[in-house]
């Protein structure tokens, strides 16, 4: 896999994984509209392991404190956290939809839906014009220290439709808490933090599942550990620079451009198929 090929999509998927502009798209019509090879599974692999150090290292200290107080600790001083010292719990409920989804679909996400460009430029135009609805008349006046058990769940299951390409976690989940009344900054702080789990989960399976395989490649090293490097590094930057980019602004930019970039696949998988 040339190195070129590693880097962009490393910096593809730390970006389009925490911007609500879903990085399955991205990762599944990148080589087909640059004309390179489908990456290995290996190299998804590595792309899991990156996007999941990125959450971890942002948000470390959100989890020892989220953790802490979910077996009845005080630690930290986020006082938006402390109003909610169930946010652990949650999470943990919320995350269940999102692995029942998961076990059900991952043959038709990885191996059907992930090819089927028709159903992901609709994915991409479909949850934009969601997202714009939630913005406009989402109340924006809520915090995660007041989420309680049917915000969880709710925003859970909107999680569960990730799987679907073109759908983004991301963008679904701050979907799914603007419609619940939370501010922007909260709903995507509250997303990245209930994907975590959903991330390490599938992250852990597939790194077993290669274990099982006999491991990385000699060939493919150096890609492997550049492809987590850089997207975790991406990852972090996009991370920070989202969260104060909703405190001040609405999702609309985020919308044109799904609506677009789906617009232009659609029109462009119906040229091809011709």
């Amino acid at each position: 896999m040339p190195l070129f090929q590693v880097v962009v999509l490393a910096v593809v998927q730390g970006i389009t994984e925490f911007l609500p502009i879903s990085s399955s798209a991205h990762l599944a019509l990148a080589p087909w509209l640059l004309g390179w090879r489908d990456q290995t599974l290996v190299f998804d692999i590595a792309l899991h392991l990156g996007t999941l150090a990125a959450v971890l290292l942002y948000f470390w200290r959100d989890w020892v404190q989220i953790t802490a107080q979910g077996f009845g600790l005080r630690w930290g001083n986020d006082e938006e956290l402390r109003r909610n010292p169930r946010l652990l719990w949650l999470m943990a409920a919320a995350t269940i939809p999102v692995a029942v989804a998961g076990l059900l679909l991952e043959d038709y996400a990885e191996n059907v839906w992930r090819h089927n460009r028709l159903l992901i430029g609709g994915m991409l135009i479909g949850v934009g014009l969601l997202m714009l609805l939630a913005d406009r008349i989402g109340r924006r006046s809520r915090g995660i220290g007041t989420l309680g058990f049917a915000d969880a769940m709710w925003i859970g299951i909107a999680q569960a439709l990730a799987v679907v390409p073109g759908t983004s976690r991301s963008g679904i989940t701050i979907t799914a808490g603007l419609f619940r009344g939370l501010d922007r900054a909260s709903s995507a702080r509250f997303s990245f933090l209930v994907a975590t789990p959903a991330i390490a989960a599938a992250a852990a399976k597939a790194s077993w599942d290669l274990v099982q395989q006999g491991g990385v490649p000699a060939g493919l090293r150096v890609p492997f550990c550049l492809g987590i490097v850089l997207s975790a590094m991406t990852g972090c930057v996009v991370i920070a620079g989202l969260l104060r980019y909703l405190r001040d602004h609405t999702l609309d930019f985020f919308v044109y451009y799904r609506v677009v970039f789906g617009i232009m696949v659609i029109a462009l998988a119906t040229i091809f198929r011709r």
